[in-house]
């Protein structure tokens, strides 16, 4: 198997012949993209279609797996970043080392015969983490492609009548027509979640693939391009599914995604916060009897409320990994502020970003692979907010509108705490999204900025839907009966890879280190979401069918905590240890220059957090990313400077 967490950048022609500053700019691209492979780079064109990749090298490390690749007669190209975890299946399956003759043990050159075998149908057949490019010359096609749920990233835009698509954006940096501007959609959406939703990117003209989607593409003088899914996202919960055949069919598709995921030719480890999710890939790692050979790298916040660390260090005693501790202080985050961001490529307000570049950075001297716990919370109903829609409901009928009216004013009167998931935002949170419809509760309960303290914030914004109706127009989107599904489908198309993946990746990737997502491999995922939600959440008891499952491979401080995830106490040290830079960033003529932002409210912000009137952290620290970003791509090309 050669696994690679790799870069992809290419050119396709939609008029005429590529020229020598086509092929100029792909290399470029490619160049640009040599942090998410340094072990080589490689190159294949015609006259209609460059394709370049830079490769992280994890197995068969030999030059027959170089990407791009080829078929013998060089009908067929192919150019990837990411790994197939069912390719021995699928060569077994398809007799496919009978029928071609292979020149790797790679699983790169599986999907390629695969392809010569099926066409484009092989899609349907994978399983895995990848974006891709198949170009094929006997037909005259480009297929680019991101995976069932988007993983691994993949950018495009259209400059002319030249397609270009990258696995980061900072590649088209790389165009000489490439003119960068922010998209004030994105602004305005991104000042409600705090990361960028779907399609869209901080960029105006740069899209992003939605995971399951492809672009085809005809190269040629009258070229075309257009996307289409070609995979579809469902929950199909089995009403007679028993509780042990939940139990037993979790452990099962759990256990086979890892055992897939832990094949690697070098040294490998993971991300252990010591929650459930992570506890359970570690835990079947120990399982399968390789947990001894794993590294294990924990974060530990410097702030009590914050600290996880005991949980962290009980599951490593336990697996018996080799564990590592970073500890992250005000001034590790200094260091790293604008580094992190030269790589992020986009302003994200996921406060735990800055602590995964931390401890990438201390993991690329041990292992180059990493695997993590992600994707758990959405096939479990895990989150706060999917408990929460479930309170809610019994929330309305069982205390009359009269009294909820009192309580909603109680919990605005509680006096602000800088804690985390301190009381006084979990009541007020819940108090007033408990009378909102579903997927507008669903946004509430993690919202940045309502609408109208946005359009505060940008006074020249207008014209955009709510933020609220991109939920509301997914939640509608499927037909799952219980609302519980709809609002997972949700997350995994706006939260799961607007920032969770977002913030792996490029992270993870600065340091040219993969990350494999066991929860989210397909063949797994296909079990998971038939699961009763009733064996999900069980009366007051989230991850009920998780717990039962994994509590043979767990420690029992592990199986009775609840989670609380990696954050930063950005409220805190933004009125002491990051005050100083954060008023740097706040001053007029930075928050001017983005052209969208309004300094006094800018800085009423900033004076309501700093006497305490209200917790205005997450929404400043938002603010501080944009700055960052805006300082690195927009302003000018400084984010260059960062780059290894």
């Amino acid at each position: 198997m050669e696994t690679r967490m790799c870069g992809i950048a290419g050119v396709v022609s939609l008029g005429g012949p590529l020229s020598e500053s086509d092929l100029g700019a792909g290399r470029e691209m490619t160049r640009l993209l040599r942090h998410r492979g340094p072990d080589s780079t490689g190159e294949l064109h015609d006259a209609w279609c460059y394709l370049g990749n830079s490769r992280l090298s994890i197995i068969d490390l030999s030059e027959n797996a170089s990407l791009p690749m080829s078929n013998e007669d060089g009908s067929v190209w192919l150019c990837c970043n990411g790994e197939i975890t069912n390719f021995r299946e699928l060569e077994r399956k398809f007799s496919l080392r009978e029928k071609y003759a292979f020149r790797s043990s790679s699983d790169m050159e599986t999907v390629l015969r695969l392809y010569e075998h099926m066409g484009i149908a092989m899609l349907g057949e994978l399983s895995g983490m990848f974006a891709l490019c198949i170009y094929d010359r006997r037909i005259g096609r480009v297929w680019i492609v991101r995976d069932f749920f988007g993983t691994r990233p993949l950018f495009h835009t259209t400059i002319g009548d030249r397609l270009y698509f990258a696995s980061e954006i900072k590649a088209f940096y790389g165009i000489p027509g490439f003119r960068p501007a922010p998209c004030l959609e994105a602004m305005h959406h991104y000042f409600s979640l705090a990361y960028v939703p779907g399609t869209l990117t901080a960029f105006e003209g740069v899209s992003e693939l939605d995971g399951a989607h492809l672009v085809e593409a005809v190269p040629g003088v009258q070229g075309s391009a257009s996307i289409r899914p070609y995979y579809e996202i469902r929950f199909d919960p089995r009403d007679d599914m028993t509780e042990d055949e939940a139990v037993e069919g979790f452990f099962e598709a759990l256990r086979d995604s890892v055992r897939r995921n832990l094949i690697a030719d070098v040294p490998m480890g993971i991300t252990l916060s010591g929650g459930l999710d992570s506890s359970s890939v570690l835990g079947l790692a120990r399982h399968l009897g390789s947990s001894s050979k794993l590294h294990s790298f924990s974060l530990r916040i410097n702030e009590k409320s914050f600290d996880e660390s005991v949980y962290q260090r009980a599951m490593a005693s336990y697996a018996g990994s080799t564990h590592h501790e970073i500890t992250v202080d005000p001034g590790d985050v200094l260091r790293v502020i604008e580094r992190h961001m030269a790589y992020m490529d986009e302003p994200i307000g996921d406060g735990s970003a800055i602590p995964f570049f931390l401890l990438a950075e201390k993991a690329r001297d041990h292992v180059k692979v990493l695997l993590s716990g992600e994707g758990g919370d959405e096939i479990s109903n895990a989150y706060e907010t999917h408990m929460a829609c479930r309170m809610a409901s019994l929330y309305r009928r069982c205390v009359p509108r009269p009294l909820r009216k009192v309580n909603l004013y109680l919990a605005g009167m509680l006096p602000v705490s800088y804690r985390k998931l301190s009381f006084d935002f979990l009541a007020k949170r819940f108090t007033k999204g408990a009378e909102l419809p579903v997927p507008e509760a669903h946004l509430h309960w993690r919202h940045v900025l309502e609408e109208d303290e946005k359009a505060l914030l940008m006074p020249g914004l207008r014209g955009f839907v709510p933020t609220s109706e991109i939920f509301r127009q997914a939640f509608n989107s499927v037909d799952f009966e219980d609302d519980l599904d709809r609002i997972a489908y949700i997350d995994l198309k706006n939260f799961f890879i607007g920032d969770l993946m977002q913030k792996n990746d490029r992270m993870v990737m600065a340091h040219s280190i993969e990350a494999r997502f066991p929860f989210v491999d397909r063949q797994a995922f296909e079990f998971f979401s038939t699961i009763p939600n009733r064996y999900k959440i069980k009366g007051l008891h989230r991850r009920w069918v998780e717990k039962k499952a994994m509590a043979r491979v767990l420690p029992p401080i592990i199986r009775k905590r609840q989670n609380f995830g990696i954050e930063l106490p950005y409220s805190l040290w933004l009125e002491g240890e990051l005050r100083e830079t954060a008023e740097s960033y706040f001053s007029k003529q930075r928050v001017e220059a983005t052209g969208f932002l309004s300094y006094p409210a800018v800085r009423n912000l900033f004076d309501q957090h700093l006497s305490r009137r209200r917790d205005n952290g997450r929404v400043l620290w938002c603010i501080l990313n944009v700055l960052l970003w805006h300082d690195l791509f927009i302003a000018g090309q400084g984010f260059r400077r960062h780059l290894a």
